[in-house]
């Protein structure tokens, strides 16, 4: 071959990368088994350190399902939730919608460590988030998914955007869809991927106003079944959470459980924040609610569906961001 039909092949092969990558931008360019050359034994390792982290701390699992949602509600599924703040730059982590609530950092810390050990700079910590929160819905429910790979990691982290982009628990029906909307996602995928509300724990600012202060009219939220108010009242006094601020489990019938019981709590008016008990303000999320409390088996499929589904929204590939060799700090 000579020099000059050399130099044309490659730079086909360059056109034909960048057309592909153009095409794909779109369309998430993720692949399942992404790491079968460069680190085989990626998922595997993630899934070990995940399973030893659940079966001490159960309340780890839905940390890590919680962690993949608000990572990929904001900038993407990047990582940038794993981010540190930096003097002059707070990050995500450090926003009230994440702190003092989300926890399994060290989970995808040594998770992290033990790939880079094996297979330096190639398994992003985006990519680890996602085989974490699949592996942790096996876990506590059963769900057995593929988690397709090749995200790659930002390099901004900003502590206001969560406000701009999450989903809060006072949310009316609207708002909560408007925000899944912005994402892609859709309606039914709203109401299946709420389901992880069967797992996790809450503190009790996040829906003390249901209790003490709803309106000027109703001091408690009518919505909420009165015996299962008193309860709550009586594990989250009316005290500033400056003070203190219990946590409660999301789910007192399966509280380890990833299942269907949410849709259960949520007709009987046992779900803790307003945003849950908003489904039962419009007849096609009702619709939605019932069919799932009776369905357990078709809600879990779904929710594996919708769980991948959020896993491709606004990813980086192709060459963009990179490869963090600490999923805290951006590479130097």
């Amino acid at each position: 071959m000579s020099i000059t039909s050399f130099l044309c092949f490659t730079l086909l092969l360059v056109a034909l990368a960048t057309t592909m990558c153009t095409v794909n931008a779109g369309s998430s360019p993720l692949v399942a088994g992404f790491y079968k050359s460069t680190c085989p034994s990626a998922e595997k390792i993630v899934k070990r350190v995940v399973n030893n982290a659940i079966a001490q701390n159960p309340a780890l699992g839905a940390g890590l399902i919680r962690m993949h949602f608000h990572d990929c509600f904001v900038r993407g599924c990047d990582a940038s939730i794993l981010l540190d703040s930096t003097p002059g730059s707070p990050a995500e982590k450090d926003n009230i919608a994440n702190n003092p609530s989300l926890r399994g950092y060290e989970v995808i810390d040594q998770a992290k460590a033990e790939l880079e050990a094996k297979c330096p700079q190639t398994v992003s910590c985006a990519d680890i988030i996602a085989y974490a929160a699949r592996d942790s819905a096996s876990k506590l429910g059963g769900l057995k998914y593929t988690v397709q790979g090749g995200r790659r990691d930002g390099r901004v982290s900003l502590k206001d955007e969560p406000t701009q982009n999450l989903p809060a628990p006072f949310f009316n029906l609207q708002q909560v869809q408007d925000s899944f909307t912005k994402k892609g996602l859709s309606v039914e995928e709203m109401v299946i991927l709420s389901g992880a509300h069967s797992i996790g724990v809450s503190h009790c600012s996040s829906f003390a106003k249901r209790l003490y202060n709803f309106t000027l009219t109703n001091s408690q939220d009518p919505s909420l079944d009165p015996n299962f108010a008193n309860m709550l009242k009586s594990k989250c006094p009316n005290i500033s959470p400056s003070i203190v601020d219990p946590t409660v489990v999301e789910d007192f019938v399966t509280p380890n459980k990833l299942d269907n019981k949410y849709y259960q709590n949520v007709q009987n008016g046992k779900a803790l924040f307003t945003s849950d008990q908003s489904l039962m303000t419009s007849p096609a999320t009702v619709s939605m609610v019932r069919n799932f409390n009776r369905q357990g088996g078709v809600w879990a499929k779904k929710f594996a569906r919708a769980m991948v589904h959020m896993g491709s929204i606004e990813v980086l590939t192709c060459g963009e961001g990179e490869i963090r060799k600490n999923c805290r700090v951006i590479n130097g």
